[in-house]
């Protein structure tokens, strides 16, 4: 019998499929998402029909999503891996020559009823792909010159792709994701320090082709980044979004000002305030209680990932999950740092909070992959 007749064979069917669902990472994920249901009531006044009911819809679309994926075997995902790729990188293609131009960015692909963002795909595909790749790779050439070539090649290309729409945040996190899997993959450390050392060197290039015709960023971004350094340098201007953020973070106090009560959001001070500035009006609303909690239910959920890639004893499983898993992290990191100053307005949402729909079926669909690999495990 061969090791796919097996695992077709000993995969969990019906009821057991459900019970195998790693159910706190459904529970937390779900909690997470009513309390983005809230906010986006709050902000909007108390009007459902505004961003809170589509969100739900969106979200009860997304959940369906997720336990179609996660039912399925784990095996058929990896071997569409792939194909996955290949289909997010041509689907980044027709973004750059006939996509949706919004806000100064071309990144979205218009379907009519929805609008999709290939860049979003592009972040879980990634993960498949380069868990296939070294799930086939043998464990001894990992480190390997030859072999560390094609996974970043692989890295590489959307990359450029998505940071030519311009979409620095996303090209960040593609690059962060990609580098976590190869981490977990058992990578030598001495190529993550030869790309720190890159990393510094086009740090420097970025500050000293400014104003010449070689200048790696766009205007915009530079003044992102000046923003960042001084937001009071321009505070009706540049560094307003930033100054009324750390505003409505600050005078939320210990418990908050109340549901709906926040002065910020409701007094239309904060922009942005449904989508990437939503953490904010959560932090005014209930305080340091309510935000260190959501934090916590994030932290649940990378934790019980974490576990379950720890108990999978299949390779592409747990690179898959831990991929998964630092994607998450890496939305919520890049998203909180950003608010709160700590790093440029890069335009990352908060995953399952902010408003909008590619990036939240999109994750669903990912998180289906993580429960397709905790129920299909091997046991």
């Amino acid at each position: 019998m061969s090791f796919l007749e097996y695992r077709i064979k000993t995969a969990p069917s019906g009821l057991r499929k459900v019970l195998h669902l790693n159910w706190p990472v459904i529970l937390m994920m779900t909690a997470v998402a009513a309390v983005g249901f809230l906010m986006l009531y709050s902000v909007s006044g108390g009007r459902m029909e505004l961003w809170a009911e589509p969100q739900m819809k969106r979200f009860g679309l997304g959940m369906a999503l997720m336990f179609v994926v996660a039912f399925t075997p784990i095996w058929f995902w990896r071997n569409m891996s792939a194909l996955a790729y290949l289909v997010s990188v041509a689907l980044l293609l027709v973004v750059e020559f006939f996509g949706h131009v919004g806000m100064g960015a071309q990144r979205w692909i218009n379907l009519g009823p929805l609008v999709l963002q290939p860049s979003e795909m592009m972040k879980f595909t990634l993960v498949m792909a380069l868990a296939a790749y070294y799930d086939w790779l043998d464990p001894k050439k990992v480190s390997r010159p030859l072999w560390v070539f094609l996974p970043v090649m692989l890295i590489v290309m959307p990359t450029i792709l998505v940071l030519m729409q311009p979409n620095l945040g996303t090209s960040v996190m593609l690059l962060a994701v990609g580098a976590a899997v190869m981490f977990c993959a058992g990578v030598s450390w001495w190529y993550f320090g030869a790309v720190a050392g890159l990393v510094g060197g086009a740090i420097y290039g970025v500050f000293a082709l400014r104003g010449t015709p070689w200048q790696f960023l766009h205007d915009y971004q530079y003044a992102r980044i000046d923003t960042f350094l001084d937001p009071t340098a321009d505070p009706l201007g540049a560094g307003y979004n930033i100054i009324q953020a750390k505003i409505a973070l600050g005078s939320g106090g210990w418990a908050g000002k109340g549901f709906m009560q926040g002065t910020q959001s409701r007094l239309n001070f904060l922009p942005e305030k449904h989508t990437d500035f939503i953490f904010t009006t959560l932090a005014e609303e209930f305080g340091f209680v309510g935000a260190f909690s959501l934090l916590l239910l994030y932290a649940g959920i990378i934790g019980f990932c974490i576990v379950s890639a720890l108990q999978n004893r299949d390779r592409f499983s747990q690179l898959l999950i831990l991929g998964c898993a630092a994607n998450l992290f890496f939305y919520i990191a890049v998203n909180l740092s950003m608010v709160m100053g700590m790093a440029p307005v890069v335009g990352v949402p908060l995953p399952l909070l902010s408003y909008g729909g590619s990036a939240m079926l999109v994750l669903l669909v990912g998180f289906g992959l993580v429960q397709s690999a905790h129920v299909h495990r091997p046991r």
